[in-house]
């Protein structure tokens, strides 16, 4: 079986392994032990970084330059004490499906070491007939599972002294899926999450506002909303940065519900480009299969940013969240 090469090495990221590999540690370090929840439902809320049980994330997938000190503080929560396999969900922005696609590779490269995939996992997935499978380039042509790798396995090589303990991954491509598929693939994905030696990270940037993503959307209060043109006058109250992160937050706020509904229809009201919206459902719903107590399986935001703070209707910017959620 093929190995995929680190194709967005050297410019999505660094491909020295010395200079990727303080990087990643300069980031890590310089996240705090402990922070507090930054959305309503989790203010006052002290988060342990790492926190014991904390199996899922979502961390962005941006260049390095943009999103990895934001990444560092979703990867500094993970608990891989128990891991066993690391299941990694990213969207697809090249190649075009309707549900979800898996990787005939047997091995990831990235400039630290390669990733083993666990192709047993693989195979048993690809049996349920529910999955596609990547072609060699449409997996190198993706970026939104690569640009965990590094990150993957610095976190691994923290925990595990020898690279042949590190636990093999499971790269799951997800497509434009609706939310009926989102909850039939949740439910094939249930049980592995309910598994104690399983994690999960579900890979999503956020609004990617501005003209050139088409995404112009405006709140000057709840429920009066409007797309800005290029030639309207920079609104000022509020900044168009500030309406950003209200509209985001309403998403973040839905995913901290355990609601995949809440979720879908707070996309559907405010067309926000988060990329990630399907990976993230899949796992919203496989939670919601397992019927857990209300804390268990709640993701917590714990870092919120942006590419730059836009203030005219020219400008544009991504947004990079980070969060965790404990078993």
């Amino acid at each position: 079986m093929p190995s995929r090469e680190a194709s967005h090495a050297g410019s999505w990221y660094s491909s020295s392994k010395s200079t990727l590999s303080s990087e990643l540690d300069q980031w890590l370090d310089d996240v705090p032990a402990s922070t507090k929840g930054i959305r309503p439902a989790s203010q006052g809320v002290t988060i342990d970084l790492p926190s014991a049980g904390a199996r899922a994330i979502i961390a962005p997938h941006a260049g390095y330059a943009y999103s990895g000190p934001a990444a560092a503080w979703a990867y500094k929560a993970l608990d891989l004490s128990n891991a066993k396999r690391v299941f990694l969900l990213g969207p697809s922005h090249h190649y075009y499906l309707t549900g979800c696609a898996l990787s005939k590779c047997d091995s990831y490269e990235t400039p630290l070491g390669n990733l083993k995939i666990d192709t047993e996992t693989v195979a048993e997935l690809h049996k349920k007939g529910k999955f596609d499978k990547m072609s060699v380039s449409q997996d190198e042509d993706e970026h939104s599972l690569e640009m965990h790798l590094p990150y993957i396995y610095k976190m691994m090589s923290r925990q595990f002294s020898d690279p042949f303990q590190f636990p093999p991954v499971v790269p799951i491509l997800v497509g434009a899926t609706s939310g009926a598929t989102e909850r039939q693939y949740g439910e094939i994905l249930a049980p592995y999450l309910a598994d104690p030696t399983a994690v999960f990270i579900i890979s999503s940037d956020f609004c990617h506002w501005g003209s050139r993503f088409r995404y112009t959307y405006y709140e000057s209060a709840p429920g009066d909303s409007r797309s800005l043109r290029t030639s309207d006058a920079p609104p000022k109250k509020p900044a168009i940065h500030e309406s950003i992160a209200n509209v985001d937050g309403y998403c973040m706020d839905a995913v901290e519900s355990k609601s995949h509904k809440n979720f879908l229809e707070i996309l559907e009201e405010t067309g926000n480009t988060v990329c990630g919206r399907h990976p993230i459902g899949v796992v919203m719903a496989a939670i919601e299969t397992l019927s857990l107590e209300e804390e268990k399986g709640k993701f917590r935001f714990v870092r919120y940013e942006r590419s730059s703070d836009c203030v005219t209707p020219r400008d544009s910017s991504v947004s990079y969240c980070s969060a965790l959620a404990i078993f």
